[in-house]
């Protein structure tokens, strides 16, 4: 069974921050200059003060304005949906309130091999080179402002139990990895929910990457940090692959010289399958970096030119999702 794109009516209830080409934030169509960042984003966003959950969530390749919107509807519309009729299957989550973010930016190109190369080099740039890590950065940073913190013993928890969850898909994985590693902060405050320490007075508490495009050691390079304790995060590092995906088994070889992460999981990472909608997962079966493989599962474009890369919008995607949010409170 495969999620449905809801229409254009339903769902509507996220905030949409978009990007340019070089990864400024627009306001109006119009680039924000950095040191007015942090002041759009705040009358930009407005984290309903009964919210439990906030889900940022970066789209891939092949999105315009109009198509990414649309992708936030269907994952943000299928989180709450299926919360609400698997609600005993997620006992943490009682009071659930989502709050939804969708971070757009232009990576429309043609379905061939030079456009998945353009787009590659782009999201590359927006973020090494461009203004994307710093503003995701400052987002992520502004969204931890709204999580009031209250002491039980020895246990910091928000107080009205906002938790912070990431989900890329493509690109966006990558775009999100930069931005949590930017946002390192000093040490201050021990972490918990997730029992992997953290010296950050904030973290992302779960990070979901659905068929990264990047080389699959980059967690042993550029994004050594966040599996070693040295960035904002702290849950497990979760990222689905499946050889059907032809983008990244076939295409990415041509600029990074090796097949993506999303086609053969990460270098380093412990491995579990995705599990059905009637299988629970366990917190034990999640290391810091953990590969989820899901071949049984995202196979359909077989026989199209990007094969399995955005087959990943099955309600057992979101069972992933919703059992880290769960998890990340017991």
């Amino acid at each position: 069974m495969r999620l449905r794109l809801p229409k254009a009516d339903e769902f509507a209830a996220f905030t949409v921050v978009r990007l340019d080409d070089q990864g400024r934030l627009l306001a109006d169509g119009v680039p924000v200059a950095p040191a007015h960042v942090r002041k759009q984003l705040k009358s930009q966003l407005r984290v309903p003060p009964l919210a439990t959950d906030i889900f940022v969530f970066v789209h891939g390749w092949q999105h315009d304005q109009e198509t990414a919107s649309a992708a936030a509807r269907r994952l943000f519309s299928a989180v709450w949906t299926i919360r609400q009729s698997q609600e005993t299957r997620y006992p943490a989550l009682r009071g659930f309130l989502p709050y939804f973010v969708s971070v757009q930016w232009p990576s429309r190109s043609s379905p061939f091999p030079r456009g998945y190369r353009r787009i590659r080099d782009r999201a590359h740039a927006m973020t090494t080179h461009g203004h994307a890590s710093h503003v995701l950065a400052a987002l992520l940073g502004y969204l931890e402002q709204t999580r009031q913190r209250w002491r039980t013993g020895d246990t910091l928890r928000t107080s009205t139990g906002k938790y912070l969850h990431c989900v890329g898909h493509s690109f966006g994985c990558r775009m999100l990895g930069e931005a949590i590693k930017t946002a390192a902060q000093p040490p201050e405050d021990p972490t918990l929910g997730w029992p992997f320490p953290r010296n950050f007075p904030f973290a992302v508490d779960t990070f979901l990457g659905f068929q990264m495009a990047a080389p699959p050691d980059i967690f042993t390079g550029r994004f050594l940090p966040l599996v070693e304790h040295k960035a904002p995060i702290s849950g497990p590092i979760v990222l689905t692959f499946s050889p059907y995906d032809r983008a990244l088994s076939t295409w990415h070889r041509f600029p990074e010289g090796m097949p993506g992460l999303g086609a053969v999981g990460a270098v380093g990472a412990s491995t579990i399958k995705l599990h059905p909608l009637d299988s629970d997962y366990t917190a034990d079966e999640f290391t810091k970096l953990t590969n989820v493989n899901a071949k049984w599962l995202y196979r359909r474009g077989s026989f199209s030119m990007q094969g399995a890369h955005s087959d990943f919008w099955h309600p057992e995607s979101i069972h992933l999702l919703l059992s880290l949010a769960s998890l990340s409170r017991q």
